[in-house]
């Protein structure tokens, strides 16, 4: 249930990972050996690009024009936000006993991210029919997942309190990274129209009553907090993501992501996570190392290929009938 999603349309190239083919200067070599490692840990090796390139004139939920379009395709805002979305929905007690008895976050961390990473891609630049099918396949797994908590409490994944917590801690730390790391962040008002745009996905997976705007997302953190605290499978979460990785040079990098996702958490959820990075770190070395890796990413991914063919279809002029 806890699952945020990142870099939606992080992707480049011609080939099905988005490699491209022919003689390459060292550069370019290096770019598409960045890319292809993005790519597998975000996406998967397929990109399923039937789901984004039709039918003509389709502008899916959202539309190019959208802010969620903007925020969604930005790659370093979307990773580092995703996983300090991780973090900071890991705090509800309830959230986190559902990931914990249902979840195979230890065993596929990979697999968890690319399934939760095409879940936001799909319903930000899918097609409208592409979009509702992940919407209703998430809602046909939802009733499956139910439990009693440590504390005695009963959850479901279906509870319409959850999905609003899960949906408002993704689309506050989606925001708070592409802020954090775009050339331009986004002006007040269209931070309002992001969160009422991103209501969409939220009603449809069954959440009510979700905030849609600055003001009200400011209100609803400070209304839940009583019902949030640290347990130990959400402490569990902050150690997978600190060791996660493939690679030397994966771990590294995912470290210093973890590392600027703390940094975009409300000073209460990393007291509430026993995080002591102090203020001086975070600013002189963390977020400027992250903003480099940032552009380094930015640089790597190029083009997305899924954002192309999402635009092409949304822009397309339909074929008349007859």
């Amino acid at each position: 249930m806890v699952g945020s999603g990142s870099g939606a349309g992080v992707t480049n190239g011609s080939g099905p990972s988005g490699a491209s083919t022919g003689p390459r200067s060292p550069l370019a070599a290096l770019r598409a050996r960045l890319l292809a490692e993005i790519n597998a840990t975000v996406h998967g090796q397929d990109l399923h690009l039937e789901r984004y390139d039709r039918p003509a004139g389709d502008p899916g939920l959202f539309g190019p024009d959208s802010v969620v379009w903007r925020v969604h395709g930005h790659p370093a805002g979307m990773l580092v936000g995703g996983f300090a979305a991780l973090l900071l929905q890991s705090l509800h007690p309830l959230a986190m006993a559902a990931v914990d008895a249902h979840s195979d976050f230890r065993a596929d961390p990979t697999g968890r991210l690319n399934r939760t990473a095409r879940f936001v891609t799909t319903t930000t630049l899918g097609s409208t029919a592409a979009a509702e099918r992940a919407i209703a396949g998430v809602r046909r797994i939802h009733p499956r997942i139910s439990g009693t908590a440590p504390d005695g409490r009963p959850y479901r994944a279906d509870d319409p309190h959850l999905l609003t917590w899960v949906h408002t801690a993704e689309v506050y730390c989606f925001l708070t990274g592409y802020q954090a790391f775009a050339a331009t962040p986004l002006t007040a008002a269209e931070s309002d129209r992001y969160y009422a745009e991103a209501v969409r996905v939220a009603e449809r997976l069954g959440a009510r009553d979700v905030p849609r705007s600055r003001a009200e997302v400011a209100a609803y953190l400070a209304g839940i907090r009583p019902e949030l605290r640290v347990t130990p499978p959400a402490l569990e979460v902050l150690r997978l993501l600190r060791g996660f990785g493939r690679s030397r040079r994966e771990r590294a990098a995912v470290r210093v992501l973890t590392n600027a996702s703390i940094d975009l958490l409300p000073s209460w959820a990393r007291a509430e996570l026993a995080v002591r990075r102090p203020r001086l770190v975070r600013a002189s070395w963390d977020r400027p190392l992250a903003r480099t890796g940032g552009r380094l990413m930015v640089w790597a991914c190029g083009p997305s290929q899924i954002r192309a063919a999402a635009y092409a279809r949304a822009t397309a002029v339909p074929r008349q009938a007859g």
